[in-house]
Protein backbone atom coordinates (compact mmCIF):
# COMPACT_ATOMS: atom_id res chain seq x y z
CA UNK A 1 0.00 0.00 0.00
CA UNK A 2 1.88 2.68 -1.22
CA UNK A 3 0.09 5.26 0.67
CA UNK A 4 0.16 3.92 4.00
CA UNK A 5 4.30 3.94 3.24
CA UNK A 6 3.64 7.66 2.14
CA UNK A 7 1.98 8.51 5.51
CA UNK A 8 4.66 6.46 7.28
CA UNK A 9 7.96 8.89 5.81
CA UNK A 10 5.90 11.85 6.52
CA UNK A 11 5.61 11.10 10.07
CA UNK A 12 8.67 12.60 12.06
CA UNK A 13 9.75 13.07 15.98
CA UNK A 14 8.06 15.44 18.01
CA UNK A 15 10.32 18.75 17.51
CA UNK A 16 12.30 19.53 20.18
CA UNK A 17 11.87 23.57 19.77
CA UNK A 18 8.50 22.77 20.87
CA UNK A 19 8.97 20.57 23.66
CA UNK A 20 11.04 23.38 25.11
CA UNK A 21 8.74 26.24 24.40
CA UNK A 22 5.79 24.39 26.45
CA UNK A 23 8.70 23.38 29.08
CA UNK A 24 9.19 27.31 29.56
CA UNK A 25 5.56 28.12 29.92
CA UNK A 26 4.47 25.85 32.34
CA UNK A 27 7.71 26.56 34.38
CA UNK A 28 6.57 30.66 34.30
CA UNK A 29 2.98 29.44 36.05
CA UNK A 30 2.50 30.38 39.74
CA UNK A 31 3.97 27.17 41.10
CA UNK A 32 7.25 25.71 41.97
CA UNK A 33 8.84 24.40 38.55
CA UNK A 34 7.63 20.66 38.08
CA UNK A 35 5.19 20.61 41.23
CA UNK A 36 2.46 19.02 39.22
CA UNK A 37 4.50 16.41 38.20
CA UNK A 38 3.63 13.82 35.15
CA UNK A 39 0.34 16.63 34.84
CA UNK A 40 3.30 18.86 33.48
CA UNK A 41 4.87 16.10 31.33
CA UNK A 42 1.56 15.14 29.76
CA UNK A 43 0.94 18.72 29.04
CA UNK A 44 4.36 19.41 27.59
CA UNK A 45 3.70 16.81 25.20
CA UNK A 46 0.94 17.32 24.19
CA UNK A 47 1.61 21.29 23.14
CA UNK A 48 4.22 19.43 21.05
CA UNK A 49 1.83 17.14 19.31
CA UNK A 50 0.06 19.85 18.27
CA UNK A 51 2.93 22.47 17.96
CA UNK A 52 0.92 24.71 19.52
CA UNK A 53 1.10 26.75 23.15
CA UNK A 54 -2.26 26.67 23.47
CA UNK A 55 -3.74 23.93 22.37
CA UNK A 56 -7.11 22.41 22.63
CA UNK A 57 -8.50 19.62 23.94
CA UNK A 58 -12.17 19.73 24.33
CA UNK A 59 -13.27 17.54 21.16
CA UNK A 60 -12.62 14.22 22.32
CA UNK A 61 -13.73 10.98 20.15
CA UNK A 62 -13.13 7.29 21.22
CA UNK A 63 -13.60 5.03 18.50
CA UNK A 64 -14.39 1.30 19.29
CA UNK A 65 -13.51 -1.12 17.05
CA UNK A 66 -15.70 -4.64 16.62
CA UNK A 67 -14.40 -7.55 15.51
CA UNK A 68 -14.78 -11.62 15.95
CA UNK A 69 -12.16 -14.36 16.18
CA UNK A 70 -11.43 -18.08 14.34
CA UNK A 71 -9.36 -19.03 17.29
CA UNK A 72 -12.32 -18.67 19.79
CA UNK A 73 -13.47 -22.14 18.46
CA UNK A 74 -9.99 -23.59 19.59
CA UNK A 75 -11.74 -23.15 23.12
CA UNK A 76 -9.88 -20.30 24.67
CA UNK A 77 -12.50 -18.04 26.15
CA UNK A 78 -14.97 -17.96 28.60
CA UNK A 79 -18.14 -16.30 26.67
CA UNK A 80 -19.12 -17.50 23.24
CA UNK A 81 -18.91 -15.08 20.13
CA UNK A 82 -22.52 -13.99 20.29
CA UNK A 83 -21.73 -11.93 23.17
CA UNK A 84 -19.31 -9.97 20.56
CA UNK A 85 -23.05 -8.84 18.53
CA UNK A 86 -24.61 -8.14 22.20
CA UNK A 87 -22.45 -6.12 22.78
CA UNK A 88 -21.91 -3.79 20.09
CA UNK A 89 -25.64 -3.80 20.53
CA UNK A 90 -25.40 -2.30 23.96
CA UNK A 91 -23.05 0.18 23.33
CA UNK A 92 -25.17 1.72 20.25
CA UNK A 93 -27.88 2.04 23.23
CA UNK A 94 -25.83 3.99 25.23
CA UNK A 95 -25.34 1.06 27.60
CA UNK A 96 -21.64 -0.11 28.37
CA UNK A 97 -19.12 0.77 30.65
CA UNK A 98 -17.54 3.23 27.89
CA UNK A 99 -20.48 5.10 26.96
CA UNK A 100 -20.86 6.05 30.79
CA UNK A 101 -17.00 7.11 31.04
CA UNK A 102 -17.46 8.47 27.98
CA UNK A 103 -20.45 10.80 28.75
CA UNK A 104 -18.50 11.56 31.99
CA UNK A 105 -15.13 13.16 30.55
CA UNK A 106 -17.64 14.68 27.39
CA UNK A 107 -16.30 12.29 24.30
CA UNK A 108 -18.47 10.58 21.64
CA UNK A 109 -18.38 6.92 20.96
CA UNK A 110 -17.98 5.57 16.97
CA UNK A 111 -18.28 1.99 17.44
CA UNK A 112 -16.43 -0.07 14.02
CA UNK A 113 -17.78 -3.04 12.92
CA UNK A 114 -14.48 -4.14 11.04
CA UNK A 115 -15.22 -7.72 11.50
CA UNK A 116 -18.12 -9.09 13.28
CA UNK A 117 -19.35 -12.37 12.32
CA UNK A 118 -23.24 -10.77 11.94
CA UNK A 119 -24.68 -7.80 9.51
CA UNK A 120 -25.73 -5.08 11.60
CA UNK A 121 -28.45 -2.67 10.43
CA UNK A 122 -27.15 0.84 9.84
CA UNK A 123 -27.80 2.90 13.67
CA UNK A 124 -25.87 5.90 14.42
CA UNK A 125 -22.65 5.92 16.24
CA UNK A 126 -22.04 2.81 14.02
CA UNK A 127 -19.63 2.44 11.11
CA UNK A 128 -19.87 -0.78 8.87
CA UNK A 129 -16.53 -1.49 7.32
CA UNK A 130 -16.20 -4.96 7.86
CA UNK A 131 -13.28 -6.52 6.52
CA UNK A 132 -14.54 -10.63 7.18
CA UNK A 133 -17.48 -12.13 9.49
CA UNK A 134 -14.65 -12.78 11.78
CA UNK A 135 -10.61 -13.77 11.22
CA UNK A 136 -9.81 -17.73 10.34
CA UNK A 137 -8.66 -19.57 13.17
CA UNK A 138 -5.04 -19.42 13.27
CA UNK A 139 -4.78 -22.49 14.79
CA UNK A 140 -5.31 -23.73 11.49
CA UNK A 141 -3.49 -21.32 9.58
CA UNK A 142 -3.27 -17.36 8.39
CA UNK A 143 -5.96 -15.17 10.63
CA UNK A 144 -6.00 -13.23 7.73
CA UNK A 145 -4.92 -12.50 4.07
CA UNK A 146 -2.09 -9.79 3.55
CA UNK A 147 -4.60 -7.65 1.41
CA UNK A 148 -7.06 -8.13 4.67
CA UNK A 149 -4.37 -6.56 6.84
CA UNK A 150 -4.24 -3.69 4.99
CA UNK A 151 -7.58 -3.18 4.42
CA UNK A 152 -8.10 -3.55 8.20
CA UNK A 153 -5.32 -0.83 8.65
CA UNK A 154 -6.60 1.31 5.80
CA UNK A 155 -10.03 1.53 7.64
CA UNK A 156 -8.17 3.20 10.51
CA UNK A 157 -6.28 5.97 8.47
CA UNK A 158 -9.61 6.72 6.77
CA UNK A 159 -11.08 7.16 10.10
CA UNK A 160 -8.30 9.62 11.03
CA UNK A 161 -8.60 11.68 7.88
CA UNK A 162 -12.50 11.72 8.20
CA UNK A 163 -12.58 12.74 12.06
CA UNK A 164 -9.11 15.18 11.36
CA UNK A 165 -11.17 17.06 9.03
CA UNK A 166 -14.07 17.52 11.95
CA UNK A 167 -11.68 18.97 14.04
CA UNK A 168 -11.12 16.50 16.84
CA UNK A 169 -8.81 17.34 19.16
CA UNK A 170 -7.97 14.07 20.89
CA UNK A 171 -8.80 10.60 19.85
CA UNK A 172 -8.95 7.20 22.09
CA UNK A 173 -8.82 3.83 21.15
CA UNK A 174 -10.75 1.11 22.05
CA UNK A 175 -12.14 -2.57 21.36
CA UNK A 176 -15.36 -5.27 21.62
CA UNK A 177 -13.82 -8.73 20.24
CA UNK A 178 -14.58 -11.79 22.33
CA UNK A 179 -11.49 -14.18 22.15
CA UNK A 180 -9.62 -11.05 21.31
CA UNK A 181 -6.74 -11.28 23.97
CA UNK A 182 -5.48 -14.32 22.35
CA UNK A 183 -4.15 -12.85 19.07
CA UNK A 184 -2.91 -9.44 21.37
CA UNK A 185 -0.76 -12.24 23.49
CA UNK A 186 0.71 -13.85 19.98
CA UNK A 187 2.00 -10.56 18.60
CA UNK A 188 3.79 -9.53 22.06
CA UNK A 189 5.20 -13.04 21.76
CA UNK A 190 6.32 -12.73 18.16
CA UNK A 191 7.55 -9.17 18.72
CA UNK A 192 9.07 -10.41 22.20
CA UNK A 193 10.11 -13.76 21.87
CA UNK A 194 8.77 -14.53 24.72
CA UNK A 195 6.72 -17.90 25.14
CA UNK A 196 3.10 -17.54 25.48
CA UNK A 197 3.15 -18.79 28.80
CA UNK A 198 5.08 -15.61 30.04
CA UNK A 199 2.15 -13.41 27.73
CA UNK A 200 -0.93 -15.02 27.63
CA UNK A 201 -3.74 -14.12 30.88
CA UNK A 202 -7.53 -14.92 31.68
CA UNK A 203 -9.01 -12.37 29.33
CA UNK A 204 -12.71 -12.45 30.52
CA UNK A 205 -11.87 -14.73 33.42
CA UNK A 206 -10.97 -18.00 32.02
CA UNK A 207 -10.11 -20.93 34.82
CA UNK A 208 -7.14 -22.89 34.58
CA UNK A 209 -7.79 -25.24 31.88
CA UNK A 210 -8.60 -23.29 29.31
CA UNK A 211 -5.55 -21.20 30.05
CA UNK A 212 -3.23 -23.47 29.13
CA UNK A 213 -5.40 -24.55 26.49
CA UNK A 214 -4.76 -20.67 25.35
CA UNK A 215 -1.43 -20.73 25.89
CA UNK A 216 -1.06 -23.98 24.30
CA UNK A 217 -2.67 -22.49 20.79
CA UNK A 218 -0.74 -19.49 20.91
CA UNK A 219 2.55 -21.51 20.70
CA UNK A 220 1.49 -23.64 18.35
CA UNK A 221 -0.03 -20.84 16.13
CA UNK A 222 3.07 -19.42 15.82
CA UNK A 223 5.09 -22.32 15.20
CA UNK A 224 2.79 -23.04 11.89
CA UNK A 225 2.27 -19.80 10.84
CA UNK A 226 6.09 -18.49 11.31
CA UNK A 227 4.94 -14.56 11.47
CA UNK A 228 8.34 -12.32 10.75
CA UNK A 229 8.59 -10.30 14.06
CA UNK A 230 10.90 -7.47 11.15
CA UNK A 231 7.19 -7.68 9.10
CA UNK A 232 4.23 -5.87 11.13
CA UNK A 233 2.07 -6.56 8.59
CA UNK A 234 3.50 -9.74 8.54
CA UNK A 235 2.52 -10.60 12.10
CA UNK A 236 -0.60 -8.60 11.70
CA UNK A 237 -2.31 -10.97 8.80
CA UNK A 238 -0.88 -14.42 10.56
CA UNK A 239 -1.81 -14.41 14.17
CA UNK A 240 -3.98 -10.73 14.50
CA UNK A 241 -7.40 -9.52 14.53
CA UNK A 242 -9.33 -7.11 12.19
CA UNK A 243 -9.73 -4.50 15.20
CA UNK A 244 -5.64 -4.76 15.96
CA UNK A 245 -5.57 -3.44 12.48
CA UNK A 246 -7.91 -1.07 12.44
CA UNK A 247 -6.51 0.42 16.04
CA UNK A 248 -3.27 0.44 14.50
CA UNK A 249 -4.06 2.50 11.45
CA UNK A 250 -5.97 4.65 13.65
CA UNK A 251 -3.21 5.20 15.22
CA UNK A 252 -0.52 6.06 12.27
CA UNK A 253 -3.69 8.14 11.05
CA UNK A 254 -4.07 10.10 13.76
CA UNK A 255 -0.27 10.57 14.41
CA UNK A 256 -0.03 11.91 10.64
CA UNK A 257 -2.40 14.61 11.39
CA UNK A 258 -0.83 15.64 14.88
CA UNK A 259 -4.03 14.45 16.72
CA UNK A 260 -2.83 12.84 19.99
CA UNK A 261 -3.72 9.35 20.80
CA UNK A 262 -4.99 7.71 24.24
CA UNK A 263 -4.05 3.79 24.02
CA UNK A 264 -6.18 1.98 25.89
CA UNK A 265 -5.42 -1.62 27.43
CA UNK A 266 -4.06 -4.68 26.26
CA UNK A 267 -5.53 -5.24 22.83
CA UNK A 268 -5.23 -1.19 21.94
CA UNK A 269 -1.51 -1.70 22.71
CA UNK A 270 -1.02 -4.71 20.54
CA UNK A 271 -2.56 -2.49 18.01
CA UNK A 272 -0.30 0.39 18.81
CA UNK A 273 2.72 -2.28 18.77
CA UNK A 274 1.82 -2.93 15.27
CA UNK A 275 2.26 0.95 14.75
CA UNK A 276 4.97 1.64 16.57
CA UNK A 277 7.31 -1.17 14.91
CA UNK A 278 5.87 0.61 11.20
CA UNK A 279 7.53 3.97 12.14
CA UNK A 280 9.27 4.08 16.01
CA UNK A 281 8.53 7.71 16.02
CA UNK A 282 4.70 7.29 16.28
CA UNK A 283 5.02 5.79 19.83
CA UNK A 284 6.10 9.72 20.62
CA UNK A 285 2.75 10.62 19.94
CA UNK A 286 0.65 8.43 21.65
CA UNK A 287 -0.61 8.27 25.66
CA UNK A 288 -1.02 5.55 27.01
CA UNK A 289 -3.88 5.22 29.24
CA UNK A 290 -3.50 2.23 32.10
CA UNK A 291 -1.93 -0.53 32.99
CA UNK A 292 -4.32 -3.38 32.30
CA UNK A 293 -4.41 -6.04 34.66
CA UNK A 294 -4.14 -8.30 31.68
CA UNK A 295 -0.84 -10.62 31.91
CA UNK A 296 0.96 -9.35 28.98
CA UNK A 297 0.58 -5.54 29.18
CA UNK A 298 3.02 -4.98 31.43
CA UNK A 299 5.50 -6.53 29.11
CA UNK A 300 4.13 -4.50 26.16
CA UNK A 301 4.59 -1.39 27.97
CA UNK A 302 8.14 -2.15 28.75
CA UNK A 303 8.84 -3.03 25.65
CA UNK A 304 7.37 -0.10 24.16
CA UNK A 305 9.26 2.14 26.75
CA UNK A 306 5.90 3.91 28.39
CA UNK A 307 4.53 4.46 31.49
CA UNK A 308 0.79 4.23 31.66
CA UNK A 309 -0.88 7.06 33.23
CA UNK A 310 -3.46 5.49 35.03
CA UNK A 311 -3.13 1.30 37.23
CA UNK A 312 -6.68 0.62 38.23
CA UNK A 313 -6.50 -3.09 38.03
CA UNK A 314 -8.66 -2.83 34.98
CA UNK A 315 -9.46 -4.93 31.98
CA UNK A 316 -12.49 -4.47 30.53
CA UNK A 317 -10.96 -2.39 27.04
CA UNK A 318 -13.93 -1.11 25.23
CA UNK A 319 -11.93 2.29 25.55
CA UNK A 320 -13.36 2.62 29.28
CA UNK A 321 -9.53 3.24 30.39
CA UNK A 322 -9.09 5.70 27.39
CA UNK A 323 -11.85 7.60 28.72
CA UNK A 324 -10.97 8.55 31.71
CA UNK A 325 -7.06 9.06 30.95
CA UNK A 326 -8.64 11.89 28.44
CA UNK A 327 -10.19 13.47 31.48
CA UNK A 328 -6.55 13.82 33.07
CA UNK A 329 -4.78 14.81 30.04
CA UNK A 330 -7.60 17.43 29.23
CA UNK A 331 -6.61 18.89 33.00
CA UNK A 332 -3.46 18.72 32.12
CA UNK A 333 -3.67 20.76 29.08
CA UNK A 334 -5.98 23.50 30.91
CA UNK A 335 -3.23 23.79 33.53
CA UNK A 336 -1.12 25.45 30.82
CA UNK A 337 -3.93 26.77 29.10
CA UNK A 338 -6.23 28.22 31.76
CA UNK A 339 -3.32 29.47 34.65
CA UNK A 340 -1.78 32.30 35.46
CA UNK A 341 1.96 33.45 35.12
CA UNK A 342 3.85 35.17 37.52
CA UNK A 343 3.82 37.85 35.72
CA UNK A 344 0.20 38.17 34.55
CA UNK A 345 -0.72 37.33 38.49
CA UNK A 346 1.57 39.94 39.75
CA UNK A 347 3.28 36.67 42.30
CA UNK A 348 7.25 36.84 42.83
CA UNK A 349 8.83 34.30 41.51
CA UNK A 350 11.21 33.90 44.31
CA UNK A 351 8.58 33.04 46.30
Amino acid sequence: MKNLQKILNSIQPLNEDYLKRAKLRLDSLTKPPESLGRLEVIAQRYAAIKEDMNPPAGRKVIFTFAGDHGVVDEGVSAYPKEVTIQMVLNMLAGGAAVNVFARHVGAEVVVVDIGVAHDFEPAEGLVINKIGHGTKNFAKGHAMTHDEALRSIKTGLDLADEYAGKGVDIIGTGEMGIGNTTPSSAILSVFTGLPAGEVAGRGTGIDDETLRRKVDVIDKAINLNRPDSEDPVDVLAKVGGFEIGGIAGLIIGCVSHRIPVVVDGFISTAGAMIAVALNPAINEYLFYSHLSSEAGHKKMLERLGQKPILDLDMRLGEGTGAAIAMSIIEAAVKIMTEMATFESAGVDKAL
